[in-house]
């Protein structure tokens, strides 16, 4: 809880104080509503290209939006720890293939292959039963009103905040995609093993620079990956020549998975902090205990990423502000077919 107060402005701070004995849903949400009522704190200048996306979309077609789409988040969390890091997820894998477009949600059919069978997706995505609670309550309280991208979204944001992270609010307007390719979701979503180049590039293709790489990287403050995601990070003279190795750290990570059958074991991201939202992540990374290849590639493969990674070690404030406009700017990602796309009364299907 501490994280979160030192970030937000004096007003936010302490109407969380004077309601945290009394109910933290009701401090969150009065914190979302402050973000709604004041110009100061609005994003509608973080404005990126010809972005048709704006602010208070609902305010009058579905005032309720925000508060469902916290509700559920947040019931999701109490049951499962790891649903923050799976709901973030869900939507950076969203945004990566043709824009934020909840492409990533949509079931195979007979005659349809969506993205949820790619590599990266597939037995790894979770989250989809929270993102069908959140619209079958919507479709009964505001009628093909809320996109499902504009769901994910928020819920993305709401699990960042009740993992102790940073706030803000998000640009609604998105409409959800007609189609999906699992090809493009095998090409653009950046592997485990990706080297620093590879994730520059892969950034560099949606509009993200490499400062957004870096900051986003910092989402794997929470959550957790199986082994078979980090099995080169196993193997000790593989980290000795690249200069990486943190000996007892490998050491615990080659005992969690020598199992027969460890390949879908998971370990944390972050061993220290694993359910808080924190800079924690980048300094595991200093001291070689980055869990991911393309996690540890930050510090070991490139001196600018290292020195942007330093700068978050010493000011995590830098980082919660850093994290908070890279999300704004990769939720602007919309489909190059967003004027044809539509609001899906099923976030599994098309209309």
């Amino acid at each position: 809880m501490e994280s979160f107060l030192s970030t937000k402005p004096s007003l936010l701070s302490t109407i969380l104080l004077l309601t945290l004995n009394i109910d933290m849903h009701l401090a969150v949400l009065l914190c979302l509503l402050i973000l709604k009522l004041s110009p100061s704190f609005a994003n509608d200048g973080y404005g990126y290209g010809d972005d048709p996306l704006g602010t208070n979309i609902y305010q009058h077609t579905c005032p309720e939006a925000e508060a469902i789409i916290f509700y559920w988040v947040e019931q999701a969390v109490f049951e499962d720890s790891r649903m923050p890091a799976s709901l973030l997820r869900l939507h950076f894998h969203d945004c990566f293939v043709n824009g934020c477009d909840a492409s990533v949600l949509l079931d195979d059919t007979m005659d349809f292959v969506g993205e949820k069978s790619a590599g990266p997706n597939l037995n790894s995505l979770r989250g989809f039963e929270v993102i069908d609670k959140i619209k079958s309550e919507l479709e009964l309280v505001c009628p093909q009103t809320v996109s499902c991208a504009d769901i994910l979204a928020t819920a993305a944001r709401d699990s960042v905040l009740l993992s102790g992270g940073p706030i803000w609010e998000v640009q609604m307007g998105r409409k959800d995609g007609i189609t999906a390719s699992k090809d493009a979701a095998n090409n653009n979503i950046p592997g485990p093993n990706s080297t620093v180049d590879e994730l520059v590039a892969k950034f560099q293709n949606v509009g993200l620079s490499l400062k957004d790489m870096v900051a986003l990287s910092g989402a794997h403050t929470i959550g957790k990956a199986r082994c078979r995601t980090f099995s080169s990070r196993l193997q000790s003279n593989s980290n000795s020549e690249s200069g990486d190795a943190n000996i007892d750290f490998i050491a615990s990570l080659q005992q969690l998975c020598s199992g027969a059958d460890s390949s879908n074991t998971v370990a944390h991201l972050d061993l220290a902090t694993p359910a808080t939202f924190d800079n924690q992540y980048f300094v595991n990374l200093l001291s070689g205990e980055g869990l991911l290849p393309s996690d540890q590639v930050l510090v070991n493969g490139n001196d600018q990423t290292r020195h942007i990674v330093q700068a978050y070690v010493e000011n995590p404030l830098a980082f919660f502000e850093d994290f908070k406009l890279s999300m704004l700017k990769m939720g602007t990602l919309l489909s190059p077919t967003h004027t044809n796309g539509q609001i899906r009364t099923n976030c599994r299907t098309i209309n």
